[in-house]
C-alpha cells in the first residue's frame, strides 16, 4: 500500500476508533493484535495485512468496505489483491468488491461477523473457494453463496483468477 494509503487508512481507522471511545489498548486487544502496531497503523506506518484491517472492522462493528472506502488503490499481500467497487448505504448493508488471486495461492480468510453472507462469481480462471469445511471448484461463470461467519478460503492452482464479490452483513451492529 502506498504512503497515502496508509495515512489516509490510518486517519480513518483512528477516526473511527476515537468515534466510540475506545483507547488504542482496548481496539488492539479486541482485535487480537499489539498496541504498538495499532498505533504505527493509525500513524500511516506499518504494512497492515488484509486479515488484521478484517479483524478491525470486525471490532469496530463496521463493514470492511466501510473501513477502507477512503482507499483508492487495492489492498493486497501474497498474491491477493482486493478492491472495494461500491458499499450499499441500505439495509442491508452490502459491499462489492473486485478480487484477484494469484496462482497457486491459498488464501485463509477469518469468520466475519455473525450472519454474514458472501457471494462469489468467477470473471476468469478457476479457484476452490468457500467455508473450510465445504470448498466448491468453481471455473468462469460460476457463482457460489456461502455463510461467510465462519474461517473460509480461497485456492488457486495453475492459473490467475478474478472474481466479483459481494458481502452482505445481516448484523445490525455491522452498520454505523
Amino acid at each position: 500500500m502506498d504512503r497515502l494509503s496508509l495515512s489516509t487508512l490510518g486517519h480513518h481507522l483512528q477516526t473511527l476508533r476515537r468515534a466510540r471511545g475506545w483507547s488504542l489498548s482496548q481496539l488492539a486487544t479486541a482485535a487480537g493484535i499489539a498496541k504498538s502496531n495499532l498505533s504505527r497503523l493509525e500513524q500511516g506506518d506499518g504494512n497492515p495485512t488484509l486479515d488484521t484491517i478484517w479483524r478491525l472492522a470486525v471490532q469496530l462493528h463496521v463493514p470492511f468496505g466501510t473501513l477502507v472506502a477512503p482507499i483508492q488503490v487495492p489492498l493486497g499481500e501474497d498474491g491477493v489483491e482486493v478492491r472495494l467497487l461500491d458499499q450499499g448505504q441500505d439495509a442491508p448493508r452490502v459491499d462489492a468488491y473486485w478480487m484477484r488471486c494469484a496462482p497457486h495461492i491459498t488464501r485463509h480468510a477469518e469468520a466475519h461477523s455473525p450472519g454474514t453472507r458472501e457471494s462469489l462469481t468467477v470473471v476468469s480462471g478457476q479457484l476452490e473457494a468457500g467455508p473450510e469445511a465445504s470448498v466448491r471448484a468453481l471455473s468462469a461463470g460460476d457463482t457460489l453463496s456461502f455463510d461467510a461467519d465462519q474461517p473460509h478460503l480461497y485456492r488457486t492452482h495453475d492459473t490467475w483468477a478474478t472474481l466479483l464479490m459481494t458481502i452482505v452483513y445481516t448484523d445490525t451492529e455491522a452498520v454505523p
